[in-house]
C-alpha cells in the first residue's frame, strides 16, 4: 500500500491518495468528499440568503416609495384652500391614533381639525412640508410656519397605504433611532421609546433640522 500527499500548487488543498496496486481507497477519501459536499451546500445556502436579502430590500423600497407618495398627496389636500376633506379621508383608517407633543395651546388647533374636517380657528397656518423621509411603514414630515414661528414634525404610520397613526411634534427637537438585533431585524414594531438589553445595536437615522436648541427634545424609536 502506498500513501501519497498531493498539493495543487504551493497553497492548494492537500489530498490523500492511497494506492493498493492501481486501486484508490474509497474509505479513506470518503471524508474528503463529504467535506466538499458540505462546503458546496453552505455556498448555496449563502447565495439563497443573499437573494432573500435583495428581495426584502426591494419590497421595502417599494413600500417606502408608496408611503411617500400617499403623504405627498395628503399634504397637497391639507394645504388646499378649498378644503379637500374627502381626499384626505380616503387615506385615513376608520380609527386613527393621534399623539401630540408640544405647547398645549396648539394641541387641537390645526392638524386634528384638518383630519376630522372641523373648521380651523387659524386659517393662516399651513402645513407645507420641507422634508419627507420614509423608513418602512413610518414617514417623517417636517416643516416650519413662519407666521406663528412654529416648527413641526409629523410621524405617520401606514399599513398598506392607509394611515393608522400620527405623532405630532410642535417646537420639539426629534431624533429618530432604530434598534436592530444581532440578526439585523428591527426590534420595535411601532414607533415608541424602548430600552433593551442583550446583543444588537441602536443607531440614529434621522434628526429634525428646523427647531432651535432652546426647545425640548424627544427620541422616537422605530
Amino acid at each position: 500500500m502506498e500513501l501519497t500527499l498531493l498539493r495543487n500548487g504551493n497553497r492548494g488543498p492537500i489530498s490523500l491518495l492511497v494506492r493498493s496496486g492501481c486501486t484508490r481507497s474509497s474509505s479513506i477519501l470518503a471524508p474528503i468528499y463529504a467535506a466538499n459536499a458540505m462546503f458546496d451546500g453552505r455556498e448555496k445556502w449563502k447565495e439563497k440568503l443573499r437573494k432573500l436579502a435583495n428581495l426584502k430590500a426591494k419590497i421595502l423600497e417599494e413600500e417606502e416609495d408608496c408611503n411617500t407618495k400617499v403623504l405627498t398627496v395628503l399634504y397637497e389636500a391639507l394645504s388646499s384652500k378649498h378644503g379637500r376633506f374627502n381626499e384626505v379621508h380616503r387615506f385615513l383608517s376608520s380609527y386613527i391614533e393621534w399623539w401630540f407633543h408640544g405647547p398645549p395651546s396648539h394641541s387641537h388647533r390645526h392638524l386634528k381639525r384638518l383630519l376630522t374636517g372641523s373648521p380651523s380657528d387659524d386659517l393662516s397656518f399651513a402645513f407645507v412640508p420641507l422634508s419627507v423621509v420614509a423608513f418602512g411603514s413610518t414617514v417623517l414630515v417636517e416643516g416650519y410656519d413662519q407666521g406663528s414661528s412654529v416648527s413641526w414634525v409629523h410621524a405617520w404610520t401606514l399599513n398598506e397605504g392607509i394611515i393608522t397613526q400620527v405623532r405630532e411634534y410642535y417646537n420639539t427637537s426629534v431624533t429618530v433611532t432604530r434598534f436592530e438585533d444581532s440578526n439585523g431585524v428591527g426590534a420595535a414594531s411601532s414607533p415608541e421609546i424602548r430600552s433593551r438589553s442583550g446583543g444588537g445595536k441602536c443607531e440614529s437615522v434621522w434628526q429634525s433640522k428646523l427647531s432651535d436648541e432652546s426647545v425640548p427634545g424627544l427620541v422616537l424609536a422605530l
